[in-house]
């Protein structure tokens, strides 16, 4: 970065000073982020690429959908990433019969020493910095939408009274793809606050090896701490602030748009896809791309970034149509037709 660029989207020109110390910033930050991909990396084997795509979701201030097979390592990614991040984390099970109130909390009618009777909040586990909603697709759609205004506004309403939720607030909600039995699909518009599905697939043969020596004795490794909450708000603001060249601004709307049937000029696209991703997406994926730059010490994203996380931003926000699915294509390889032209 030039002393004559500016540092934040929508910025003036900053001083040489200014510069510099934002460019320090920077590299402080990204060397912390490094230090915090490598503690989870201890515990979460032949995964990295999951593990990057949960921290930049972090990193940019989202919420993150992990689809994979039961026994994949899911719940002790989200304890992982708790304990390096130094946030609190909390585990719902989904189930038919759990209620919005099982999340949210509800109001109790105590009566004081007084005799006085007066209602008193108590918190539901949604009151934490890092939630696992596991199987979350397994809950009714009205308790699952009791999820989406804490997702999208970091707050609940109970009794027409709201309570803000700890800062920062993130929801990591598990799926599992193949057991579909006594499920509820998650809508559209849930599934679109997400900013990254993340697909988990089984791990290599050395991983596994690897994995299946070390959790089975007497000792296991842990992991310490590389960051607290405070710092990771202060790295999510500083996410923002990276630059973003205009060949990546026209690369990112270029995916984007094209995944769109209506407007895009792929055929494959045209034919085969029932809706496609909305500007949301495009927000996403500027910020993931960001977030990405940061955490593997680069001070501006460059088209790698938008190729490398096309899918995971892109794949919960466009559907394809029964003829598509029928002739077994699948969404990513839609989405690889995407970024092709890119490269």
């Amino acid at each position: 970065m030039t002393p004559t660029e500016p540092i934040a989207a929508g910025g003036g020109a900053a001083s040489i000073a200014d510069a510099d110390a934002q460019v320090a910033e920077l590299e402080r930050i990204g060397e912390r982020l490094s230090e915090a991909r490598q503690q989870v990396a201890r515990v979460i084997f032949g995964q990295q690429d999951v593990v990057d795509e949960a921290l930049i979701t972090l990193l940019s201030g989202g919420h993150a959908l992990l689809v994979g097979v039961p026994g994949l390592g899911k719940t002790r990614l989200v304890e992982t990433l708790g304990a390096v991040l130094g946030l609190s984390e909390r585990r719902i099970q989904f189930t038919p019969d759990l209620m919005p109130a099982d999340i949210l909390g509800s109001e109790v009618l105590e009566e004081a020493a007084s005799g006085k009777r007066e209602f008193r909040f108590i918190e539901g586990p949604v009151f934490t910095q890092l939630l696992m909603a596991d199987e979350i697709n397994r809950a009714s759609p009205r308790t699952q939408s009791a999820l989406l205004q804490a997702m999208q506004e970091a707050r609940v309403s109970v009794a027409g009274h709201y309570h803000p939720l700890p800062k920062p607030f993130h929801v990591l909600a598990t799926q599992n793809p193949i057991e579909q039995e006594g499920t509820y699909p998650l809508p559209e518009a849930q599934l679109d606050r997400f900013l990254m599905q993340i697909d988990i697939t089984y791990p290599d043969e050395d991983a596994e090896r690897h994995m299946m020596l070390v959790t089975t004795g007497l000792s296991q490794d842990g992991v310490a701490s590389a960051l607290s909450a405070e710092e990771l708000m202060h790295a999510q603001s500083q996410v923002r602030r990276i630059p973003v060249g205009e060949k990546v601004v026209d690369a990112i709307l270029s995916v984007v748009r094209a995944g769109r049937p209506e407007a895009t000029d792929i055929p494959a696209v045209a034919e085969h896809v029932s809706w496609g991703p909305g500007p949301r997406a495009s927000q996403a994926l500027m910020l993931a791309c960001r977030a990405r730059a940061l955490m593997t010490g680069r001070l501006s994203p460059s088209i790698e970034d938008v190729v490398a996380l096309a899918a995971p931003v892109l794949r919960h926000r466009m559907a394809l149509s029964f003829t598509a699915r029928a002739e077994g294509l699948t969404i990513d390889s839609l989405i690889d037709r995407l970024t092709a032209r890119l490269s």
